[in-house]
């Protein structure tokens, strides 16, 4: 099977976020393994810091608007996505590993609103 149809799977199984969601999430566990020592099992929590990181460096202002267009609201929809691509065989889990994991790690609000490093954008031009 390849990727596409993978995603078309993931989709039919739980139609409440795009294919980007499943390649973000993807993106930002590979953007965490690379910032590693050496490789090792990633927690849910550092996996949704990446998700955040790396949608606020991709996105800036627009993370937020961008996550919930592809259906991604709270980080428990993080750990809903880490799991169909377990249950997928995507990735792996450890014994321990849970959804709950990924429950209240962050408001979306405070991390891409009211938290945004709005300063950054000081004497940038908008056109």
């Amino acid at each position: 099977m390849d990727g596409s149809q993978i995603l078309t799977q993931l989709r039919r199984r739980d139609p409440r976020y795009t294919e980007e969601a499943y390649l973000f999430v993807l993106a930002a566990l590979h953007h965490c393994l690379e910032e590693l020592d050496e490789p090792r099992h990633v927690s849910g929590s550092e996996l949704a810091t990446a998700v955040r990181d790396l949608a606020l460096s991709r996105f800036g202002p627009m993370a937020r608007t961008v996550l919930e267009h592809w259906g991604v609201h709270a980080t428990r929809d993080l750990g809903e996505i880490v799991f169909l691509l377990v249950e997928s065989g995507i990735l792996i889990k450890q014994d321990s590993d849970s959804r709950e994991d990924f429950e209240g790690l962050y408001s979306f609000e405070e991390a891409f609103e009211t938290g945004y490093p709005w300063a950054a954008l000081e004497g940038e031009r908008f056109i």
